[in-house]
């Protein structure tokens, strides 16, 4: 087990499985099958992204370096958790973008299911947290890896 300190950006606790990505994360590339086409399960659409492409992300601890792409990536991480197709949690090992915020923010605000959100776990924590490890967060922004 290792424990990993965050900083807090959407104060939450919860316990997912790990999903892992070690390139960085295109919200819309991501999240489109699911929003337009009805996928419940948000399946990663994204071809360039070996490590989540097919994976299912709804539920998932999602543990990543970065947000990448679309201008839209807030709006679409809004859209996923208003339809209930969200990660449980965002975990980035670097500082989160604006624009991920901007989606953990308002799904917090606008929806009642918000996703704990934290950044700058640094990378240690994408090299030991594996898909499939259980993984807790804490509303101080401790993320333990099992």
């Amino acid at each position: 087990m290792k424990t990993f300190q965050g900083r807090v950006v959407i104060s939450g606790s919860c316990t997912a499985e790990a999903l892992v990505s070690h390139g960085g994360f295109n919200t819309l590339a991501s999240f489109q099958k699911s929003l337009l086409f009805g996928d419940k399960t948000a399946k990663c659409a994204d071809q360039n992204n070996p490590d989540l492409y097919g994976q299912v992300m709804a539920g998932k601890a999602l543990c990543l370096p970065m947000t990448i792409g679309s201008t839209t990536g807030g709006l679409v991480l809004y859209c996923a958790n208003a339809m209930g197709r969200n990660p449980a949690c965002l975990l980035f090992s670097k500082p989160i973008d604006s624009l991920a915020a901007a989606g953990a923010v308002l799904s917090s605000v606008w929806s009642d299911n918000p996703m704990p959100t934290v950044d700058s776990l640094g990378d240690e924590f994408l090299e030991a947290v594996k898909t499939g490890d259980k993984i807790t967060v804490s509303e101080d922004g401790t993320v333990t890896v099992e």
